[in-house]
């Protein structure tokens, strides 16, 4: 029988997109060849709604009804962890539930807001952002995520749960029923040039120049000022060396005052003396072009902070780097490196080390003047991470969907039980909320007077 799969993108589909929309929509892509697919985008994306072989619809994120008629026609919802706590109601829906968890949300909100202020002010925000999240532990009857660090992470969070339980382990005591592993994917067929986005076409960059490219944008985790300090002495014994950051700005509105390090970038730009000269900003690419652009660079770049985002990231538009046989230098730390360690794609450097990022920058541009440009790891790594291999596990779900061995009567998720578990945590909130503004205390003193004065011979 073929399963109704309705996939739910909390991010922008259309012309210019970021990492999200572009995983929702080739998993729609690969999907469609098992199962009816719809692909559930927001209201404000960009564009005319259509896909490929996949029927496209639009809701609103503050609007249950605007996505409840598509969920009751679909048999499975895919979605990302954020949308459980947007629509709660998918608990009611009876449709199979997968949770999409490839994004850390928690470490990336810790990268975004948590270094350094008043960490006070903060613990407002985060308790809410915790709020958020919690009711995806409970919907899932299937989890994915981007690789087996993440994995590890999330077993430690549906443990704490409770979704780790005698029910979920007989079924499947390697719990691979419960969560597993879909990260991000290349497409089958290698880009092709088809024609020129920035060389001869940027002012500034000729034809005969060699790039290094930024992908993706400068967020708050990531490390651009060493990628310019390093560029910066490479260009010292090097003219012809071009650095481009051509995503500052996120495509979707709605995100645009995302912290990031744009600005710090542009200044560390203009203190080498070589902004518009050898170092340049650009916006974000259409994804249609995304390929002739990798096609066009000769080195590219992934450096970030050794920070708890680094540990649990897979950056989804720098995994593309391997899609167009780009040579990396790479921050060590996440799951990149190790991906360009174990198939030679290029070099791992350490945390900050300007010395250390100018040097594999000067000899993979060496390479690649003396044509030494094909190297077979990279052929071997986008063969293993094509959509259609890892995207198995969920394929497998979706011809043959199962609910979640401890669901139920007796299970986690009931609806009722959600309520009252929900109103027991405000309630607990508020006695540390109490102890915080000493009120516990002051009644802990007001007890033990009273214990002392009807205590026998006083």
């Amino acid at each position: 029988m073929t399963q109704h799969v309705l996939l739910i993108s909390h991010d922008i589909v259309g012309p210019r997109m970021a990492g999200p929309g572009i995983r929702y929509m080739h998993l729609a892509r690969v999907l469609t060849q098992h199962a009816a697919v719809t692909l559930a985008i927001p209201a404000e994306s960009p564009g005319r709604a259509t896909g490929d072989s996949f029927d496209v619809v639009r809701y609103d994120r503050n609007a249950w009804p605007s996505l409840q008629r598509h969920v009751a026609a679909h048999d499975i919802c895919i979605f990302p962890s954020d949308i459980a706590g947007a629509f709660p109601q998918l608990g009611e829906s009876g449709a199979y539930l997968v949770v999409d968890g490839y994004d850390p949300l928690l470490a990336e909100w810790l990268a975004l807001h948590g270094r350094g202020g008043d960490t006070s002010a903060l613990a407002g925000d985060w308790r809410d952002r915790l709020a958020q999240l919690q009711g995806q532990y409970a919907l899932g009857d299937f989890f994915i995520c981007a690789g087996e660090r993440q994995r590890d992470w999330w077993l430690g969070l549906l443990e704490a749960n409770g979704r780790v339980n005698p029910a979920t382990y007989a079924a499947d005591p390697s719990l691979r029923r419960l969560i597993d592993v879909v990260p991000y994917g290349l497409p089958d067929t290698p880009p092709r040039h088809t024609r020129p986005v920035v060389k001869g076409v940027w002012p500034g960059i000729t034809a005969q120049d060699k790039l290094i490219l930024w992908g993706g944008g400068l967020w708050s985790w990531l490390d651009p000022v060493t990628a310019i300090q390093a560029v910066a002495r490479v260009a010292a014994l090097r003219a012809d060396v071009r650095l481009i950051f051509p995503g500052t700005r996120h495509p979707n509105p709605a995100l645009s005052n995302l912290p990031s390090q744009t600005a710090r970038a542009r200044v560390a730009a203009q203190e080498t003396g070589l902004l518009d000269q050898a170092i340049f900003f650009g916006d974000w690419v259409p994804y249609a072009d995304w390929g002739n652009l990798l096609l066009e660079c000769d080195v590219a770049l992934s450096l970030h902070f050794d920070t708890l985002e680094t540990r649990l990231a897979f950056r989804s538009r720098v995994l593309e780097y391997i899609w167009a046989g780009l040579p990396i230098v790479a921050s060590e730390g996440d799951a990149i490196a190790e991906l360009v360690a174990a198939h030679g794609l290029g070099r791992v450097v350490h945390y900050q080390d300007v010395d250390g990022v100018a040097q594999p920058l000067l000899d993979l541009l060496a390479q690649r003047d003396e044509g030494r440009d094909v190297q077979p790891g990279f052929a071997a790594a986008a063969q293993a991470l094509n959509w259609t291999s890892v995207a198995a596990p969920l394929i497998a779900y979706c011809r043959a969907p199962w609910r979640a061995a401890d669901k139920g009567d007796a299970g986690v998720y009931n609806p009722s039980l959600w309520a009252q578990l929900q109103q027991e945590r405000a309630h607990w909130q508020a006695l540390v909320q109490g102890y915080e503004d000493g009120r516990f205390m002051r009644l802990t003193r007001w007890l033990d007077r009273q214990r002392r004065r009807l205590q026998p011979g006083r």
